[in-house]
């Protein structure tokens, strides 16, 4: 079983992290673990609990854990990626008063079996963020953390300064981290897409599935969709090209996901391939995965470009050098 991301969620207060997740959670055929500090205004089951609890419980898209005051997130996560549980994802909503640096750090370290860093979200309120967060002269460090940056809330800015708010938004957050991706959205509605692989399948044959029922709804709101280019090809891969896109993926890229063959001396071996924001997980793929393809996910793609690089990094390889193969195993033992 491939390892469940798991994605932080922050943001400040009243910034609308809450709203994102059930948003998430609206997913049709999506299995979500999450694990807060409280229940708050999380859209779960009425009659759920009444208070903290010590085991996942059931909520409608998946299970949830709730956090003791002492923190807690490494037993929360170990029983969430229990692999009877089927998860796609596993969401941990931070408090608005947390620091996304920490939670970051936190994740990024967890040497739970079965799980890898999804990514950190971080949610803005479009309309009074520059009045409550970024107010001095250098930019919060809150900015270095994230790998996705969502502008919420934009239907309270007026339509005629949307663009500017979503222009200095990013020139800020660059001065920190050039490669964070930056997308605004009105109620927290980003596609799912960008932060996981959903198991929905459609009904039946030439019908709408439920998520895309979903999805076609949600663009009378302002849905932020993700593209996505698939490349695929035969034989073993140049693991020198592999390791230099997944480094440096194309612009607009948030994410990049596939299974490759390698040649290692007389032996294949095929990884699995996952990058989300910065970070890179790079692991032993099950012997069902059918190598070589890559799929990458972002918002705005120049779709030719970027099927060139993917292209370029599945270009078949008589040999991998014993440089591109020390980078590839460097990032396996990181994965590990």
């Amino acid at each position: 079983m491939s390892a469940i991301p798991v994605i932080a969620l922050t943001g400040h207060l009243g910034a609308g992290k809450t709203t994102l997740l059930n948003h998430l959670l609206r997913t049709p055929g999506t299995r979500i673990g999450v694990v807060v500090n409280d229940f708050g205004e999380l859209n779960i089951d009425a009659g759920l609990v009444a208070g903290q609890i010590d085991e996942p419980a059931s909520i409608a898209g998946g299970c949830i854990c709730c956090l003791p005051d002492d923190g807690g997130l490494p037993d929360a996560l170990i029983k969430l990626a229990d692999p009877a549980r089927r998860l796609d994802a596993i969401v941990v909503e931070a408090s608005g008063l947390a620091d996304p640096v920490a939670i970051a750090r936190i994740i990024g370290f967890s040497e739970v079996t079965g799980v890898r860093p999804g990514g950190l979200v971080d949610v803005i309120d479009a309309a009074n963020h520059f009045d409550t967060v970024d107010r001095t002269e250098l930019p919060p460090a809150r900015y270095g953390a994230a790998s996705l940056i969502v502008v919420n809330k934009l239907d309270q800015v007026r339509s005629d300064q949307r663009q500017a708010v979503l222009q200095r938004v990013k020139e800020r957050v660059s001065q920190r981290n050039p490669r964070v991706e930056v997308v605004g959205t009105t109620d927290g509605r980003i596609d799912p897409a960008l932060l996981f692989d959903s198991s929905d399948t459609a009904e039946d044959a030439g019908q709408l599935s439920f998520r895309e029922l979903l999805l076609e709804a949600d663009h009378a709101h302002d849905h932020v969709e993700a593209d996505a280019v698939t490349v695929t090809s035969s034989g073993c891969v140049d693991v020198e090209a592999l390791i230099d896109l997944v480094e440096q993926p194309p612009p607009g890229v948030f994410r990049l996901k596939g299974v490759v063959a390698v040649q290692q001396r007389a032996r294949v071996r095929n990884y699995v391939v996952n990058v989300v924001g910065g970070a890179i997980h790079i692991g032993d793929a099950p012997a069902s995965a059918v190598p070589n393809c890559l799929v990458a996910i972002g918002m705005e793609l120049d779709v030719p470009a970027v099927r060139a690089r993917l292209g370029a990094a599945l270009q078949p390889a008589a040999s991998a050098s014993q440089d591109g193969l020390r980078r590839l195993q460097r990032y396996r033992r990181w994965s590990a």
